[in-house]
């Protein structure tokens, strides 16, 4: 990879600013002045420092984004602001993208990766990635409605779901609930409650697969994976 490159997808500068860092001398590969942005380097072997400090180049990023409402998960819209104008450019230069899709009014846990096999293993159907969610609906959920998504709820252009695993946590005239699904059908979650003739009011996705939000992070917060927290997303095995 070419030394210019990589600094600039590392987010030390546009090619002109790296190639003044260049210039400069500040660049060192294995101890030698490299001036020649066009100076060959191999990211994971050579020893590579600005100023003396070492430079660590990572070819993939993984971010867990706590979702706000209000924003979209695309990685760019003319007039719609998206989870991508939220991350910092040393973060954005990496070209990350969401896996998957939050919608706009619902909040949590949102992955971004530039890992493209990850994210497709992740969304493939094959996978049965369990998504959980919390949720608040607009009157008192019943055992009846665990037993419906039990067996999955038909939905209003015909199609049955798979089975959902339905928890009420607080019942009364709003209700809160924990809903676990394997799919991800548009607007699912709220279909599915409209299927028994309710509506949700608030959503929140708080895990995916065993990767659980952290609530400490604000909405529109975001911090990379730990090392354990991407091994759990890789290891994740398929159910046909």
């Amino acid at each position: 990879m070419r030394i210019d490159k990589m600094l600039a997808n590392l987010g030390y500068g546009s090619r002109k600013e790296v190639k003044q860092l260049l210039k400069k001398g500040y660049i060192q590969v294995n101890g030698n002045v490299i001036k020649d942005g066009k100076e060959q380097v191999n990211p994971t072997h050579d020893r590579v420092t600005l100023n003396g400090e070492v430079i660590e180049y990572k070819e993939y990023i993984y971010l867990m984004m706590n979702k706000p409402q209000g924003v979209i998960s695309a990685t760019e819209d003319e007039y719609e602001q998206t989870v991508i104008d939220l991350l910092q450019m040393e973060d954005s230069v990496f070209s990350p993208f969401p896996v998957g899709r939050l919608d706009k009014d619902t909040e949590g846990l949102l992955l971004l990766t530039n890992d493209g096999q990850l994210a497709h293993q992740l969304l493939s159907p094959k996978k049965h990635v369990p998504k959980t969610y919390f949720a608040v609906i607009d009157q008192e959920v019943t055992e009846g409605d665990i037993e419906a998504f039990q067996n999955g709820v038909t939905l209003d252009d015909g199609y049955h779901t798979k089975p959902g695993i339905l928890k009420i946590l607080k019942s009364g005239i709003y209700s809160d609930i924990e809903l676990t699904i394997t799919e991800g059908k548009f607007h699912q979650v709220k279909r599915m409650f409209e299927a028994v003739g309710k509506k949700v009011v608030y959503l929140k996705r708080v895990s995916m697969g065993q990767l659980q939000l952290d609530e400490s992070l604000d909405l529109g917060e975001y911090r990379e994976l730990t090392e354990e927290e991407i091994s759990l997303l890789k290891n994740m095995n398929p159910k046909e």
